[in-house]
């Protein structure tokens, strides 16, 4: 069967989402939020599967949540893209013919590009060794994708562990290194209308960014265009490397990369301690006139709170309306709402994203 959802409900869900995000920012007499629509099906790039066994034949299952024990079978994924949809049928027939494949298998990843990359991960209840590398790689060949196995304490790599981003932001392509389990936005087509939307905003600067939780650099690229100088802060050594690759991929050479955490920016910037790894970096030599965050779901914290009111700008890209409007409540003496937005990331669920343009008073 096919996970069953309804695109008519769509333009219902979505104004349902833009009336609480009015009602959410209402007290702080923010403007009408401009809104960015996703795609009704095929918007997911990402997808995770785990198998599920009936006379020994495996097929893909997902769960409800909290019930680990009645799985729904399905065969296509209307809401993940086309190419995961085009690939799940062979990739499990491929899977049942070759028992060096299929051998206690229990889950498969993808991960797929609006580029038209994808990459597939099989993760398995027992060692795997290089016996398994000619079978992924035979898999490889006959399906035109990037293969790893997993299993416990072992990545097995067949080519690379990355695939290669394209998105158009403001008419410009910039490319972007995803690393298999790391963090990516999505929904590719929203996240072109998140940049596209950020780098507007920012607008054309003589002064510096500040970037706390930067990623991979997703915001990083595109924002970098509009200011002299960026210094972007990052704590997952993983996302500082795929960064780094992706300021090289792109000739972006105005930012300066920092691996730390937003607590330890607030140190660092307000003299409180000095970092070894902020050595060879004067922070002295900037002079920022707009920090962009754009934090997990808890929001900012009371510290990072603090170091963001000092600055003229904060650009605020949430992934929770509530603690944004917390955050908020806690800004408001010093800034005002100015622009905002509600990017429809995760149709048919009730997250949402949203950015805000706060200025000072």
């Amino acid at each position: 069967m096919s996970l069953s959802f309804d695109p008519t409900d769509y333009e219902q869900q979505l104004e349902a989402k833009r009336q609480r995000l009015i009602d959410l920012l209402r007290p702080f007499d923010a403007p009408a939020p401009e809104v960015f629509e996703s795609p009704r099906e095929h918007f997911r790039l990402r997808a995770e599967f785990r198998l599920w066994y009936e006379d020994g034949r495996p097929h893909y299952a997902m769960f409800e949540k909290g019930n680990k024990y009645k799985p729904i079978l399905i065969d296509q994924l209307p809401i993940a893209s086309r190419r995961i949809n085009e690939l799940m049928g062979p990739l499990l027939e491929a899977c049942r013919a070759d028992p060096l494949l299929g051998r206690k298998l229990f889950q498969v990843e993808f991960l797929t590009t609006l580029s038209g990359e994808a990459l597939v991960s099989l993760c398995y209840h027992r060692p795997i060794d290089e016996t398994w590398d000619a079978a992924a790689q035979r898999l490889a060949e006959q399906l035109g994708i990037l293969v790893i196995g997993r299993s416990r304490g072992r990545k097995r790599v067949l080519e690379r562990d990355h695939v290669v981003e394209e998105l158009k932001v403001n008419g410009k392509q910039w490319r972007y290194q995803q690393v298999e389990g790391g963090f990516t936005q999505p929904n590719g087509h929203v996240n072109q209308h998140m940049l596209s939307w950020a780098q507007t905003v920012a607008g054309n600067n003589q002064d510096d960014l500040l970037e706390l939780y930067c990623g991979n650099g997703n915001f990083t690229l595109p924002l970098s265009t509009g200011f002299r100088r960026v210094m972007a802060t990052e704590l997952s050594k993983s996302s500082v490397y795929s960064a780094i690759a992706n300021m090289e991929m792109n000739k972006v050479e105005n930012v300066t990369l920092v691996r730390l955490a937003s607590e330890e920016v607030t140190q660092a910037l307000t003299g409180v301690r000095e970092f070894r790894r902020l050595q060879g970096i004067d922070l002295h030599d900037f002079d920022f006139g707009t920090v962009f965050v754009d934090p997990p779901r808890a929001g900012l914290d009371p510290a990072t709170l603090e170091l963001v009111r000092g600055y003229q700008r904060i650009l605020y890209i949430s992934c929770n309306p509530e603690t944004l409007a917390a955050n908020l409540q806690d800004l408001s003496s010093t800034h005002r709402v100015t622009r905002c937005a509600l990017f429809d990331q995760f149709p048919y669920t009730h997250h949402m994203e949203s950015g805000v343009l706060l200025e000072r008073r």
